[in-house]
């Protein structure tokens, strides 16, 4: 704004006391994305979709890749691709809506003000999620931004991307394949029966740090931390108080179940296997 000898640079924040969630599913989408691009692309580019809060939290649920071409001063995004993908997601889930996009590669890059104008008229408010898909040091490194207008008068000279809160939580099932994800290089998949044998191997791990902490409070080796030992208190009130008898044939009783729907489909998938077998054999005929 000028103001007779003076000019004042300005700063006008798109949105304040904005924090972002992210589910899994978004992460592992991306590396997907990022696993089949094309072998010219550096990167991928994207849609998020989701919901946003009245409190300001955007939380990612879901997203898409979208087709890009991209030079040192412009990059080309398939706009067409991107509004069709997104009404077919529409048609699955009117609830999900565009809330940002977006990158890999290990933060902001020179053509991410031109892609965050684009989501900017599709969405007020979007957010710029980037994802190290290299996993440098063995981390993921993910990253929401919000975008901040910088003004002189009535002019808008740049854009400013400013890193807000972004929380991944993740069930015990999803932090395992994640691990996997994380080590970027592995010989096979575990089955149904390592990935059990790796979870209750962190379990053994995680109880014997309880164990040894609580000898070492008793021992005196330890200060006592009230946070811990109130958690210790509710972890230990919330489990049921039944007999190793009985605790050991619920627990049997569960592994049948599973070994049972892994059977079933199984049978299903070699079923339908067959069938789209034969439905190929019938029309080459």
């Amino acid at each position: 704004m000028a103001s007779g000898n003076k000019t004042t640079l300005l700063f006008y924040p798109s949105t304040t006391n904005v924090s972002a969630k992210i589910q899994p599913v978004v992460l592992f989408n991306i590396c997907d994305s990022f696993v089949r691009r094309p072998d010219q692309a550096e990167r991928v580019i994207g849609t998020l979709l989701g919901s946003v809060s009245a409190d300001g939290i955007v939380e990612i649920k879901n997203s898409y890749a979208v087709p890009h071409n991209e030079s040192a001063d412009q990059v080309a995004l398939d706009i067409d691709y991107h509004h069709t993908m997104y009404l077919s997601h529409q048609k699955v889930n009117q609830k999900e809506v565009i809330v940002g996009w977006y990158s890999t590669g290990s933060g902001v890059s020179g053509g991410s003000q031109l892609i965050h104008e684009f989501y900017s008229r599709e969405v007020s408010n979007p957010v710029h999620l980037t994802v190290d898909t290299g996993f440098t040091n063995g981390e993921a490194s993910l990253k929401c931004y919000v975008s901040f207008n910088l003004s002189l008068g009535d002019r808008q000279l740049a854009a400013q991307f400013q890193e807000i809160p972004l929380d991944l939580r993740m069930i015990e099932a999803e932090r395992v394949g994640f691990d996997i994800l994380k080590t970027t290089i592995v010989d096979k998949l575990p089955n149904d029966l390592e990935g059990m044998e790796a979870t209750m191997k962190r379990l053994l791990a995680l109880i014997d740090d309880v164990y040894n902490y609580v000898d070492g409070v008793v021992e005196g080796r330890l200060i006592p931390d009230n946070n811990i030992g109130r958690f210790i208190s509710n972890t230990l009130s919330s489990l049921p108080k039944i007999s190793p008898a009985t605790f050991d044939k619920v627990f049997n009783d569960r592994i049948q179940d599973n070994y049972a729907l892994v059977y079933l489909s199984s049978l299903a998938r070699t079923q339908l296997s067959i069938a789209e077998k034969l439905n190929t054999a019938a029309q080459v005929l």
